[in-house]
């Protein structure tokens, strides 16, 4: 990959408060592929392309290294973690009962409106699934998740589905472009809402924990991506 496409956009100044947005995108390079894991981070580099501090850039990166999405590479400074194919599938088979208890909570407390809501959240996926751009299928999922975290008055089940989600991103992108794993992700997210919809709780568990593990077979089974060398 050239390393002009590899550059951060400068941040724009704040609404958000600066940090979280220099985590949103060294979040968003990760989870897109943009960042392979091993990625050595130059903090005069990001600075630069981000248009912030040392100081506001630092304070990022101990946060994300406290997630453990960033690796201490000694003198080398900070890179971005690598994970086992152990790891992985644990957090996979975290994943699944996490997404899976969230469905069950949010049937048991929705109002009328998010389900409304989720059911137009799911089209939008169906939708970016469709068409193949990895960008807007991410975007999509992790609306349609926050939806129904929401719905089901669980922010902490949010917070620490996204964290996996992202541990998993090198692997996850390499599984979302795949158009087999596309075709039977509709399929999965429409049998998903179907028994949401039906207030079927049994059901949703079971589709919901279903989607995640062919997600886990569909990233696994192609093996996990080289670690980046810059």
């Amino acid at each position: 990959m050239d390393a002009a496409e590899t550059r951060l956009a400068p941040l724009q100044q704040p609404s958000a408060p600066l940090r979280s947005k220099i985590i949103a995108a060294i979040r968003s390079a990760i989870e897109t592929g943009l960042w392979q894991p091993g990625r050595r981070l130059v903090e005069k580099d990001l600075c630069e392309q981000l248009s912030v501090s040392r100081t506001s850039l630092r304070e990022a990166l101990r946060e994300l290294q406290a997630e453990g999405i960033l690796d201490d590479a000694g003198s080398r400074g900070l890179s971005v973690s690598a994970i086992s194919e152990h790891d992985a599938r644990n957090i996979y088979r975290m994943r699944a009962v996490l997404e899976a208890m969230a469905v069950e909570q949010f049937i048991d407390t929705a109002s009328d409106a998010e389900f409304h809501a989720l059911v137009q959240d799911a089209k939008v996926l169906t939708r970016a699934y469709c068409a193949g751009v990895l960008h807007d299928v991410l975007i999509a999922k992790r609306d349609f998740y926050r939806r129904i975290c929401t719905g089901a008055a669980n922010p902490i089940a949010l917070e620490v589905i996204e964290r996996l989600v992202l541990r998993t991103s090198s692997l996850r992108a390499r599984s979302l472009v795949r158009k087999p794993r596309q075709a039977q992700s509709v399929a999965e997210i429409e049998a998903l809402v179907q028994a949401i919809v039906a207030r079927d709780a049994a059901a949703a568990r079971q589709a919901a924990m279903a989607h995640v593990d062919n997600a886990a077979r569909s990233a696994l089974d192609h093996g996990l991506p080289p670690a980046a060398s810059a």
